[in-house]
């Protein structure tokens, strides 16, 4: 597996503490996939020094690792010292290859591409602890690689438990993941609302926080006293808490 890291002083990110770029090759052409460039954010691993914590952050079916969501989600967990690493799967690095659209990609592309991911970065940064964050889709792809590969947690941002055109629950992979697991909602979340996620949850140990009148994208009502950014920032608190919480 072939990794590689770019300088710093490339990066358009000034929010991050540090920020390299990583590009992963040879094992993508091998597996029929597009190189991938992934942004880190927080500290970096030094030939006598491994990463604590890195949270390997996916992004959702709509929005790629660059939308100002997940940058400033990156920014705010680096800022408290642990390292974020942000990629895109397949068919966003293919929109950026072309500029054209595409659909997310099917089920078991993404995790074998999740999981190309999780080995390029333990091996390239060696973190004594690894965290899987996902939003909406990547925290569903999240929950579901970790059945297949040990990591030390998962972290859902607003977990898509109703499928877009409606139906049963998607509580599988929630109930298949072997790893601490901690959903974040917005109490207005399409997808899963207060009031609807609590009995969904109770045969299971995932842990359930949420966001003051967010909608998916954890945004409130004007009327509501909050905001968006303060319900980002309230779940980067969650997350910190929660990991810093695994081990204690």
């Amino acid at each position: 597996m072939s990794c590689y890291q770019v300088n710093p002083t490339d990066s358009q990110d000034t929010k991050a503490a540090t920020f390299s770029r990583v590009l992963l090759e040879q094992p993508m052409f091998d597996n029929a996939l597009p190189s991938s460039e992934c942004w880190l954010s927080g500290p970096v691993a030094s030939k006598d020094t491994d990463i604590d914590t890195l949270i390997l952050l996916a992004h959702g079916a709509g929005a790629n690792m660059a939308h100002p969501f997940m940058a400033d989600l990156a920014a705010g967990l680096s800022a408290t010292g642990m390292s974020v690493v942000r990629f895109n799967f397949p068919y966003m690095r293919n929109n950026a290859i072309d500029g054209k659209r595409r659909p997310p990609d099917r089920a078991p592309k993404l995790l074998n591409d999740f999981k190309l991911h999780i080995e390029a970065i333990r091996k390239l940064y060696r973190p004594r602890q690894l965290i899987l964050m996902g939003k909406s889709m990547g925290g569903r792809m999240a929950a579901m690689v970790s059945s297949e590969v040990a990591v030390d947690a998962v972290i859902c941002l607003g977990y898509p438990f109703v499928p877009p055109k409606g139906g049963d629950p998607r509580l599988e992979p929630i109930a298949l993941c072997p790893a601490p697991l901690l959903v974040i909602q917005g109490e207005r979340d399409k997808f899963g609302a207060k009031g609807q996620v609590e009995p969904w949850l109770a045969p299971y140990s995932a842990q359930l926080l949420w966001l003051s009148d967010g909608d998916h994208s954890f945004a409130p009502r004007k009327s509501s006293g909050t905001t968006q950014a303060a319900n980002l920032q309230q779940a980067i608190s969650y997350s910190v808490s929660f990991i810093r919480g695994l081990h204690a």
